[in-house]
């Protein structure tokens, strides 16, 4: 039988423990938005850091150069090809949006003519009634509603900043900050898990160039497709579509919607064959490209990317849609490291 007081102090230990492990759980959960924006500099830093490596790496005589110049070299690099393709999409998408923009009431007008020709709307209205006529609430919190929009911009320009700054220090201090943490692992597990930790940065860098060449992929496709189609705005809804990639399950879908939206102000068939390529697009990225693409870059299967996307979503939305398949990657890296019981390896 236990004593009383080895009782009590087992009872007391049990307590503690357990109020420790929920005011940690109480804290992540409160931080959990900072956390996140440290997930994704993380991620980011773990992209960009093999190119980091392939900079520095002295070649035929070429001095070694530093981290921080490597770094900002990628940076600066960045910077000068979102500048080019700004020069080059912007001032036509621009120009279109606004054409597109000062078009509304005819474009409107076209609409209500399709409805009504196809009866299912009895009479046409002008745009102003249509506003007026909006359901009740929609239009009675403007105020409200911009400020919201403006703080949600705000907000998230503030969230961009902090990731890109983060993860540049990430980048510096890559070294120093995983040679700090390897000393609380067993010195003789620490062989695996530094390769545990470049196996997890290389996939990681192969997500992130995947998803550059997705994005490009469907852009490319969306505008010289939309563009022999005689899809008006092409420019823009090209755009969109490459964006949208980015975003997975939902994004494309975007971009389908309003491409198909523009079209049926053109004409119906037009409208039925931009949507049934889009269709197809569609189909094309989420079942073969996406699977596919991942699975040779990432080294993670189609069930798992597919299972991951619609975890991932379901946990944190679009954010965790976006971050599935790093995640997936890194864990599969883990189980795959550590359920092996065989000695580490040299990767060759």
């Amino acid at each position: 039988m236990i004593p009383d007081r080895e009782f009590t102090r087992r009872m007391v230990q049990t307590v503690a423990i357990v109020t420790a492990v929920l005011l940690a759980l109480a804290v992540l959960w409160a931080a959990r938005e900072a956390l996140m924006l440290i997930y994704i500099s993380a991620l980011i830093a773990m992209g960009f850091s093999p190119l980091v490596g392939l900079i520095q790496r002295p070649n035929h005589g070429r001095i070694r150069v530093s981290r921080t110049f490597a770094i900002l070299a990628i940076y600066l690099a960045i910077v000068v090809a979102l500048v080019l393709v700004a020069l080059a999409v912007v001032p036509p998408a621009v120009a279109q949006g606004r054409e597109l923009w000062a078009r509304v009431p005819e474009l409107f007008d076209d609409f209500q003519r399709f409805l009504i020709r196809y009866r299912l709307m009895t009479r046409p209205v002008t745009l102003q009634e249509a506003v007026l006529n909006a359901p009740a609430g929609s239009g009675g919190n403007a105020v409200s509603t911009a400020l919201f929009a403006i703080s949600s911009v705000i907000g998230g320009v503030f969230g961009v900043v902090t990731i890109l700054i983060l993860s540049f220090y990430l980048l510096i201090e890559a070294e120093p900050i995983f040679l700090y943490l390897i000393r609380f692992v067993p010195e003789d597990k620490r062989a695996r898990v530094g390769m545990a930790a470049r196996e997890a940065v290389r996939k990681v860098s192969a997500w992130l160039r995947a998803q550059l060449t997705l994005a490009g992929v469907m852009g490319v496709f969306a505008a010289v497709g939309l563009g022999l189609m005689g899809e008006p705005y092409f420019y823009v809804i090209a755009l969109i579509a490459a964006v949208g990639e980015t975003i997975p399950i939902v994004g494309p879908i975007i971009g389908g919607v309003t491409a198909v939206a523009v079209a049926i102000a053109t004409s119906p068939r037009l409208a039925v064959t931009v949507g049934i390529y889009f269709f197809v697009l569609h189909q094309l990225e989420a079942n073969i490209l996406v699977p596919k693409i991942m699975e040779r870059r990432v080294g993670v299967s189609p069930v798992a990317v597919l299972t991951a996307l619609l975890i991932g979503g379901a946990l944190w939305g679009l954010i965790g849609a976006i971050l599935a398949i790093p995640t997936a990657a890194i864990l599969a890296v883990v189980v795959e490291e550590f359920a092996s019981t065989g000695p580490p390896t040299e990767a060759e």
